[in-house]
């Protein structure tokens, strides 16, 4: 299993942590497409939040070899057309490493704050699927076009073309619907860890030899703050410090890492952790929390990257 990181924030630390990635040998860096990331209102005063599509594009012509990932954007925030002529663009200022991830979105209160509609979650997978079908649509190069209920795309040429193809992603929670969309849909699905992970990455193999593709072709990823130390009253020293830092209780944090199964233990339980995410059939794992000059590599010396 590959690693790579997923990180946010000023344009410079994110740099930075392409280049160490780059330096590194990592295949890839993510990032997530937020317009805020802290909801209260004091945090969010020093935690920017800037416009990933826009950072990707600028690590596209100072970085030379990593996949530039979306991870995810949700499609409440762009028309798929947008999403399709940034997606293409990136695409040519990378010279074809960019991978395009959309979802339905989750954090309410940024669309509340910006004025962004923000549906019950049967409209925002409604909205989703047709925004999947009508990017497929506009990727291909025998224009076919797409007609839905919320887009239409005329069957007219689209230039320019992209330079190979661009990959799609869906990534999410969701136990039926995203895996579905992901296999009818996506190249990549990022499936966050958990007891029904198997049968999640079941029912999107299953959805993807439904709509005549080759389920081995889907490439599986994960993702998730991974936190390790040498003891549990370490571990729990370091939690502290971070839900202060993110500006949460402590309870807080515990339940944000319990919707997403988080990977934290101590190291050695860690590392079987990570193993049995690999035996699952996971090939990448999206590493999130930040790039520290200093904890990054160290977390990676830990864990054999």
């Amino acid at each position: 299993m590959e690693y790579a990181l997923q990180v946010a924030g000023p344009y410079e630390n994110v740099l930075a942590a392409a280049r160490f990635s780059e330096e590194r040998g990592l295949p890839a860096l993510a990032m997530p497409d937020h317009y805020l990331m802290a909801t209260k209102e004091e945090q969010a005063k020093t935690t920017p939040a800037n416009d990933a599509l826009i950072q990707l594009a600028g690590l596209a012509r100072e970085t030379s070899s990593l996949d530039l990932v979306a991870l995810v954007s949700p499609v409440t925030f762009r028309h798929p057309a947008v999403l399709l002529k940034t997606a293409i663009t990136i695409d040519h200022m990378s010279g074809g490493r960019f991978s395009l991830g959309v979802g339905t979105g989750w954090l309410g209160r940024e669309h509340e704050v910006f004025g962004f509609d923000y549906p019950p979650m049967s409209e925002r997978f409604a909205m989703l699927e047709e925004a999947l079908a009508y990017l497929r649509a506009g990727l291909d190069p025998g224009y076919p076009g797409f007609s839905g209920e919320r887009y239409r795309l005329e069957p007219f040429p689209i230039a320019p073309a992209p330079i190979g193809r661009i990959r799609l992603l869906i990534g999410g929670t969701g136990s039926r619907r995203t895996p579905y969309l992901a296999g009818t849909y996506a190249d990549e699905y990022n499936v966050y860890p958990g007891e029904d992970m198997a049968d999640r990455i079941g029912r999107a193999q299953a959805a993807a030899a439904e709509a005549g593709r080759d389920p081995d072709d889907l490439f599986l990823s994960s993702s998730g703050q991974v936190v390790g130390a040498d003891t549990e009253d370490e571990l729990e020293e370091i939690l502290e410090q971070r839900a202060h830092a993110s500006g949460m209780s402590r309870e807080e944090l515990s339940a944000f890492i319990a919707r997403r199964n988080s990977p934290i233990a101590t190291w050695e339980r860690l590392r079987e952790q990570m193993a049995a995410l690999e035996a699952a059939g996971i090939s990448r794992f999206y590493l999130q929390g930040g790039y520290d000059a200093e904890a990054t590599p160290r977390l990676m010396d830990r864990l054999g990257i």
